[in-house]
């Protein structure tokens, strides 16, 4: 993706797996990286006993949907001090990674929701696998890529119809220069570059 010009993501979502990670470490060291809450919360909840998990998953859900980065860290230490005692397994699974499970609130309140799981694009592989095993078989190669760019062409056109304010736009905007994603413009790096040589 990036040999065919994929400029740098301001955020990636992705589950625990250590390839990926280490692969987004490397590609894109300076976006924000998302842990997939959907998949983290299945990894807590299954351990822990049956009669416990309705109030821990309403503490977990108070932290992943925390207004501010600052809240959500508030909202998981008291998760941690109040179930570790009784959960260790569960809240050391929660506590690992933490950061990465907090990154999300960094974005526009109204893009957490599409950002914070890899859920759109895994549904894309289940609708794909779905039409696929009804098929017998492809006469080739390129009539099962028609099929599967075809469910891929559907969930982009879901992703299209998410808007983005100007008031969000320039979240955003702010977030990348945050991270230095973008290069600054122009005149700013003239302004910048005779500033060194005047203390150089």
């Amino acid at each position: 993706m990036i040999s065919r010009g994929l400029r740098v993501p301001t955020s990636v979502t992705a589950d625990g797996a250590p390839g990926l990670i280490n692969a987004i470490g490397v590609c894109f060291p300076r976006s924000i990286r998302i842990r997939c809450w959907f998949h983290r919360m299945g990894n807590i909840l299954a351990k822990v006993p049956e009669e416990a998990k309705a109030e821990l998953a309403a503490h977990m859900r108070a932290v992943r949907d925390a207004a501010t980065p600052e809240s959500g860290r508030a909202a998981a230490t008291d998760l941690v001090n109040r179930f570790a005692d009784a959960f260790p397994a569960a809240t050391s699974c929660f506590t690992e990674d933490l950061d990465a499970l907090l990154a999300h609130l960094r974005l526009p309140a109204r893009h957490r929701i599409f950002c914070r799981t890899t859920n759109l694009i895994e549904r894309s592989f289940e609708e794909e696998r779905r039409r696929t095993k009804v098929i017998p078989r492809f006469t080739d190669e390129r009539s099962a890529m028609k099929l599967v760019f075809a469910a891929l062409i559907r969930c982009s056109q879901r992703w299209n119809r998410v808007s983005i304010t100007d008031i969000e736009r320039h979240q955003l905007k702010l977030l990348r220069a945050e991270l230095k994603i973008d290069p600054p413009p122009k005149a700013e790096a003239k302004e910048d570059r005779s500033r060194r040589r005047k203390t150089a």
